[in-house]
């Protein structure tokens, strides 16, 4: 017997199958950082210039992919893949705070950062 919702997980307002389940996903990077990403999802990765809302991206840099069935992985990246998204909006996350000291020296320093992101929404994850 299984319990309600189990097999499912919420992310954000949307419901996608588990680990165990079949559904196409790629790992790809930009800015240095890498991403999961499932047709559906939303993103947050770190600002795109140039990138206005409701413009197309296309990331070529893609690492590993699985089509549900078998896992494909680049020797480092995957030759034809591509993911390619909407850019929803732009943001800066929360703020975090830079405190320097050195004690007896009279010396104290508190600086606050806020990182740009553009969050994006993952059309269609072609493993080429």
């Amino acid at each position: 017997m299984t319990q309600p919702g189990a097999g499912f997980r919420l992310t954000g307002c949307e419901v996608t199958e588990l680990e165990t389940g079949i559904y196409m996903y790629a790992i790809f990077r930009t800015a240095g950082k890498q991403f999961r990403a499932e047709p559906g999802r939303r993103v947050q990765i770190p600002s795109v210039a140039g990138a206005e809302p409701g413009a197309k991206l296309t990331f070529d840099e893609v690492l590993l992919g699985s089509d549900g069935k078998s896992v494909k992985a680049g020797t480092p990246l995957l030759k034809g893949a591509s993911v390619t998204a909407e850019v929803l909006r732009h943001g800066k996350e929360m703020k975090i705070v830079v405190f320097k000291m050195k004690r007896r020296k009279n010396y104290a320093k508190k600086q606050g950062h806020r990182q740009g992101f553009t969050e994006i929404k993952i059309d269609k994850v072609d493993l080429g």
